[in-house]
């Protein structure tokens, strides 16, 4: 029987496994002008874009009097800063990719490219490829804003010292300070610092931190309690039975930085994208610059080489660059309108791949708020009157499932009118009421005061009322199902989602209600956060591999969670900060219903970006033949990229609708 003011116990805490990083082979297409820091600089990007603009202004405007002979030196001297300033992260990502053996990649095309325009003279094309190129990161790195994990706030949840008995002193250390079998004092509305046992004193205990457990834990003398555990009503002494480094806080931390470390890199789309396009713009080029002169009468190679090099200026990638990101940009403002807060485009490109959502309990498909849900009289009571009872002698207790009765109630009580109120640890309360011998509590209660009663196993939290020894009813709290919960399984069912599963660390009786209640496919329940690592690293074993994992949650105990999966989903409305800053997407509104939306934009801006692209290539193809068959020049190419840029931004702003 579950006992309203003792929830589960969690003393059989799993020993936390350290897991091995994997090391992901991903490209390295990080561009170093931007990243220096590891931090997105939007003053120090557009003070370098800004200057750039200026030199190439200034060699646009005056280049007859630059250019007045070939290869002439003040040309270089003001084009070769701007082509440096511009396209530096792109000359050493493609250096470093090349030592890597990945040679065909967007950075590698840019750079032959512009090399070749400086090969054949044409200085200015090669500064503006570079410089669209510079603006249509600029773009992308705004909008994504700083995506980097955050774990700061984690450290907030740290405890920050601990009270050491020392005879009769009692003295405040750091907590890794403390050996175990020390005894420390935690007093009401303290953080408990180090796991323990128990010696003396009872107490409420706030567990949700650790265990997402709804309902705080009465504690007594010989269980084991949790660093991170907020001690709510008595003071209690501890015995230290694991050092800080090994306590349940610290492997919160170090799950976070592990799951971070083995969750695989989504490649940006450009990237992958570039895989193909390059090795077949590289190579055309040499076909064109190597077999007309063998099969055509009068062909020169000169002329051919140069050719060559012109074509691969117009392939260059700079307005494919441009409409990548700004189709990004709009998915991620479209999904910013809905309170949908995406932190980077490869998260967007991820939802789109989406087959499993995997979804914390308390907070994210519940309210975390208890509530009166039924009140089940017997042997002739009203519900009214088993109410008003259970209010009055619950009205002297500070306990949530206390609160929720009186808040049902609704009414003020009379305090004089309880008396020989006696709280009764582990089983509820006897009092007299009105002249009325009262007990409200759990089925314990009821067994020890041998009260007889026809319902034991009721699922949920229930509080059984007797009066004068005759058994009166039950009233059963739970923690309301958010409205849109079962909405929100059924669409995802609808967007082809394979798999709805619920990780909680409350009871496996509650967790099978609200899993039946609102359609999904399995849970698991009692889970501390490295039983949810563990639990969540199985799924992801059993998904195939092209499918992707979403993980909703809202905790602190979710933070290693959110950081494993694919894609880490945060409620940020009531969510703790660590879930937050771990996550790649926050909910603003709390609404579960909002994952199916966040995959909604996500596949949306793939469909634009697509269209960006085939539009891109179009265009890029009919230069290519033009260029090959020398019609077209360099600067008809640089203006198609520009005017396939803002074709991209005119269909990006759909998605904002």
């Amino acid at each position: 029987m579950k006992n309203p003011h003792t929830p589960h116990s969690a003393n059989n805490q799993a020993d936390h496994k350290h897991h091995e990083s994997h090391n992901h082979d991903h490209d390295d297409h990080d561009h170093d002008h931007s990243h220096g820091d590891g931090e997105f600089n939007l003053k120090k990007e557009v003070a370098v874009v800004g200057l750039v603009i200026v030199l190439f202004a200034v060699g646009f405007i005056f280049d007859k009097q630059l250019h007045n002979t070939p290869y002439s030196i003040g040309e270089y001297l003001v084009f070769v800063p701007a082509y440096l300033l511009s396209g530096w992260g792109v000359l050493t990502s493609a250096g470093r990719n090349i030592l890597k053996g990945k040679v065909f990649d967007e950075n590698f095309l840019m750079t032959v490219a512009t090399l070749g325009a400086f090969a054949i003279d044409k200085l200015p094309e090669a500064v503006a490829v570079m410089l669209f190129f510079r603006i249509g990161e600029l773009f992308q790195e705004y909008a994504v804003g700083n995506s980097r994990r955050s774990i700061k706030s984690l450290l907030e949840v740290r405890p920050d010292y601990a009270n050491i008995k020392v005879g009769n002193e009692v003295r405040k250390i750091s907590p890794e300070q403390v050996n175990v079998g020390d005894i420390i004092i935690v007093k009401p509305g303290e953080k408990i610092p180090l796991d323990g046992e128990i010696l003396e004193g009872n107490s409420q205990i706030d567990t949700s931190a650790l265990t997402g457990e709804s309902v705080p834990r009465t504690v007594k003398v010989g269980e084991t309690v949790l660093a991170g555990m907020i001690n709510q009503t008595g003071v209690i002494n501890i015995k230290v039975t694991k050092l800080f480094g090994e306590s349940s806080i610290s492997k919160v931390l170090d799950l976070v930085q592990n799951a971070s470390s083995k969750k695989a890199e989504t490649q940006k789309f450009i990237t992958k994208f570039a895989r193909i396009y390059t090795p077949f713009v590289v190579f055309g080029s040499l076909a064109v610059a190597i077999l007309p002169p063998l099969f055509i009468l009068g062909a020169t190679r000169a002329e051919w080489i140069y050719r060559a090099l012109v074509m691969l200026v117009i392939s260059c990638p700079c307005g494919l660059v441009i409409s990548i990101p700004l189709g990004y940009f709009g998915g991620v403002g479209g999904a910013a309108k809905r309170g949908i807060l995406v932190k980077g485009s490869t998260y967007l490109d991820a939802l789109t791949a989406v087959k499993t959502v995997v979804f914390d309990k308390t907070g994210t498909l519940t309210k975390g708020v208890f509530k009166v849900t039924q009140i089940l009289p017997e042997n002739g009571f009203s519900q009214n009157e088993l109410l008003t009872l259970a209010a009055k002698i619950e009205s002297q207790s500070n306990h949530p499932v206390a609160q929720s009765i009186l808040a049902a109630y609704g009414k003020n009580i009379d305090e004089s009118s309880v008396e020989d109120y006696a709280e009764i640890a582990g089983h509820g309360i006897i009092a007299k009421v009105e002249g009325k011998f009262v007990l409200a509590g759990n089925d314990r209660l009821l067994h020890r005061e041998n009260i007889a009663h026809s319902v034991c196993d009721v699922a949920g939290t229930v509080v059984h009322v007797a009066i004068d020894k005759v058994y009166a009813g039950y009233i059963i709290i739970a923690d309301e199902i958010k409205e849109d919960a079962a909405e929100a399984i059924r669409s995802l069912k609808a967007l082809g989602v394979e798999n709805t599963v619920m990780l909680t660390g409350d009871n496996r009786v509650i967790a099978d209600q609200v899993a039946r209640q609102i359609g999904l496919d399995s849970y698991e329940a009692e889970l501390l956060p490295e039983d949810k690592v563990n639990a969540l690293e199985k799924i992801l074993r059993k998904i195939p591999r092209n499918s992707k994992l979403v993980f909703v949650g809202d905790g602190i105990n979710d933070a290693p969670v959110i950081a494993r999966a694919d894609v880490g989903m945060a409620m940020g409305g009531l969510g703790s900060d660590a879930a937050i800053e771990t996550a790649d997407v926050v909910i603003m509104t709390d609404k579960p219903s909002k994952v199916a939306e966040a995959i909604k934009v996500g596949r949306k801006t793939h469909q634009i970006v697509w269209q960006n692209i085939i539009v891109a290539m179009v265009i890029k193809a009919l230069f290519i033949v033009l260029g090959a068959f020398g019609v077209a020049t360099l600067w008809e190419a640089v203006f198609a990229d520009v005017g396939v840029a803002l074709l991209a931004i005119f269909n990006s702003t759909r998605v904002l609708k």
